[in-house]
């Protein structure tokens, strides 16, 4: 799998850590290419000894997949700069830009593996939800899942509009935690606590959690009844989170994202 040969158009932030990945992964740095206009993302591209160009049709050449890494507002004018063949798989991670938008610039039997990775993706701990459309076959989903699998943990989902509540929920999700952490050790030191030791306690008690949520096998609920004694501080604590409906909060802040994010996406589809 790591024989093959992929094009990036566009060389920001997530690209690089999916190259870095792949590096990592086995993939030969002569094996990936990076078009990008902007010098400074090609000189960041070239220091991870990837070859990168300001031409996107070059950086295409011989190419077995072509990585749509661009914003999406950007992604007509790069698209236009390159001619794909009709059997190439296109892998984008071009956040919001549906399938049919994609297909409308390239070609309607272009094979399209529509992605949506989270930002914990920079550091290689991300999870990325994969939508292919049917001209991907099992040899195209299969080298899908071992680039995007550079970022960490991938997930097919079926239908594509499945990929609006996948960003509200996991995409958007890392903002969720920062919010909560950031609560969290505010009220610390209202409490008193030193600012710095406010924020250890937070973050070393969310990757502790997170660890305990992943590696136990214990359901959620299980695990927070676990920690929540009768009568305890654990218990008021929750009974407060309860009677301020922060549960309903959280569903209601869930299903507005999805909202909007099937908003962006009829907004591609316009012309």
């Amino acid at each position: 799998m790591n024989s093959s040969r992929i094009a990036f158009i566009g060389g920001g932030n997530m690209a690089r850590a999916l190259m870095q990945g792949l590096l990592e992964a086995g993939w030969e740095a002569s094996r990936l290419a990076a078009g990008d206009p902007d010098p400074a993302c090609r000189a960041a591209v070239q220091a991870l000894g990837v070859r990168a160009t300001a031409d996107n049709g070059l950086a295409l050449q011989a190419a077995d997949l072509m990585v749509l890494a661009v914003k999406p507002q950007a992604a007509r004018a790069a698209l236009g700069s390159v001619s794909l063949p009709s059997g190439q798989l296109l892998l984008s991670i071009c956040a919001g830009l549906p399938i049919a938008a994609i297909a409308g610039l390239t070609s309607a039997e272009q094979p399209i593996v529509r992605c949506m990775p989270n930002t914990p993706a920079l550091l290689r701990a991300g999870v990325t939800a994969l939508h292919a459309n049917p001209r991907v076959g099992p040899p195209q989903r299969r080298l899908a899942e071992a680039v995007l699998g550079a970022l960490g943990k991938t997930l097919w989902v079926e239908e594509e509009a499945q990929l609006d509540a996948v960003t509200a929920l996991s995409g958007s999700g890392p903002a969720y935690f920062f919010y909560l952490m950031e609560a969290m050790t505010a009220a610390g030191e209202r409490l008193g606590l030193a600012p710095e030791l406010a924020a250890t306690l937070t973050l070393e008690t969310a990757n502790g959690a997170a660890r305990m949520a992943r590696e136990t096998g214990t359901g959620l609920a299980a695990l927070r009844r676990s920690v929540t004694s009768p009568g305890g501080v654990t218990e008021r604590a929750i009974a407060s989170l309860e009677a301020n409906d922060v549960r309903g909060r959280l569903a209601q802040a869930v299903q507005l994202g999805c909202a909007r994010s099937r908003e962006l996406a009829k907004e591609f589809l316009t012309p």
